[in-house]
């Protein structure tokens, strides 16, 4: 039986001691009640939350799982180093054997640099394009998130104008606007932020034309400005090179997070030799960037990444989970958009404009002990099985058959924060949609 009480008691002590109850992603409101949001334990590809809930789950931290909660390789590298030494007046040689392994598997990086957050890591790109030339101007797609710095979050609150006053918006996948801010940004261009594809909350999921990713690679070559591309969300889930590789294009700096170390804090800049002057001019750090056992726990995870089959495996479960949704969807009545690689899945309904009908099914999901995002890109780890698509495939059909009984009395979806983000979502994308 599916219970909350534990999670309700944390939620109202954490409204009287945390500024709403909850911040960032996590923020209360976004998400229907029935959804937990403080979690006791994690393994493989399950979760527990305070009241003993288990879920097999498809955010996987929002990203950060590849391999599996608590992999055995990962834990006993962590482990061994916890032993002598973590956070110390300087890095451990894991470090250096960590930005060999990164610049042997990532095929435009000649040098890798460390710290904790995608945010770290895209701002520190920032200011690595900005001292490359001494120039001023970084284009950024409009809605594209790449961290919550003052130049990038997506909430303005707090924010001034000045923050932002050389970041110049364009389409995304529109070679027009692109051209356009171009032109705006005119012999002040720093450089040209992309993800490798749109990847955006409550917005279908689309990976760029190569005509885009190329010229996007021109401009910045004819202009000397670095092109940063930020795989913070995607690395090494589309690949176990740099995604935009598969399109035949090498960016200056690429930022890796999330992933790269199975859990453990950890981001890192990747570079190439014509952005290393400029990364050795700048001066970033931060008093937990060279901890130890994160990095050696990323060692393990790029080698298990460089060696094994964990790429084929979370392609082939993917696969079973949206060729099994596709089904269930058109058995019951439902047209379900289902958009992106199979290993981050993006799942939204047709004629949902306000999301009612996607919050209705993953919480009647939740209940029955599957983690579904109602708005969110999701991501699956190497620990989930077949089988483990199987029992999900159960629970969602069960929820199919919910919602097709709630359809006709379902309420509409009034909370004022999702509603205000998806107006702004809307008129950020781009003019066409595709899977």
């Amino acid at each position: 039986m599916w219970k909350s009480t534990n999670n309700q008691a944390l939620r109202e002590r954490a409204l009287k001691v945390i500024p709403g109850g909850m911040y960032g992603h996590e923020s209360t409101g976004m998400l229907p009640p029935d959804f937990p949001q403080y979690f006791e334990r994690a393994e493989g590809t399950r979760l527990w939350d305070v009241d003993g809930n288990c879920y097999i789950d498809y955010m996987c931290a929002f990203g950060p799982n590849l391999l599996g909660y608590g992999h055995a390789g990962v834990a006993e590298a962590a482990a061994r180093q916890a032993a002598l030494g973590d956070t110390m007046t300087g890095p451990s040689a894991a470090m250096v054997e960590l930005a060999e392994l990164f610049v042997g598997m990532v095929s435009h990086a000649d040098w890798a640099m460390f710290c904790k957050n995608g945010t770290d890591a895209t701002s520190m790109a920032m200011v690595c394009t900005r001292a490359h030339h001494n120039k001023r101007k970084i284009l950024v797609a409009h809605g594209t998130y790449h961290g919550a710095a003052p130049w990038c979050t997506p909430n303005p609150a707090g924010i001034t104008a000045e923050d932002r006053s050389h970041i110049i918006g364009f389409r995304y996948d529109d070679l027009d606007s692109l051209e356009q801010a171009v032109a705006q940004a005119g012999n002040d261009l720093a450089g040209i932020f992309a993800t490798p594809f749109r990847h955006e909350v409550f917005a279908d999921q689309f990976l760029p034309s190569p005509e885009y990713a190329h010229r996007v690679r021109a401009i910045c070559d004819e202009r000397d400005a670095l092109l940063v591309v930020d795989e913070v969300r995607s690395g090494f889930r589309l690949a176990r090179d740099c995604s935009w590789a598969a399109l035949g294009v090498q960016p200056d700096l690429s930022c890796w997070g999330k992933a790269i170390a199975n859990g453990h804090a950890l981001s890192a800049l990747l570079g190439s030799e014509k952005a290393r002057a400029a990364a050795q001019r700048i001066y970033v750090t931060g008093s937990f960037w060279f901890q130890a056992v994160p990095m050696a726990a990323a060692v393990a995870t790029l080698r298990e990444l460089r060696d094994g089959d964990y790429l084929e495996r979370i392609t082939h479960t993917g696969q079973l989970l949206r060729d099994g949704l596709a089904a269930q969807a058109a058995t019951h009545g439902f047209a379900l958009r289902q958009t992106g690689p199979v290993q981050m899945p993006q799942i939204l309904f047709e004629d949902d404009p306000d999301m009612r009908m996607g919050y209705a099914w993953t919480s009647s999901a939740i209940r029955r002990g599957v983690y579904l995002h109602p708005y969110h890109n999701m991501f699956l780890n190497a620990a989930l099985t077949p089988a483990d698509v199987a029992l999900t495939l159960e629970v969602t059909d069960q929820a199919f058959a919910e919602l097709k009984h709630q359809r006709p009395t379902l309420a509409p979806q009034a909370n004022p924060k999702v509603l205000a983000r998806l107006q702004s979502m809307a008129a950020a994308q781009p003019t066409r949609l595709a899977a």
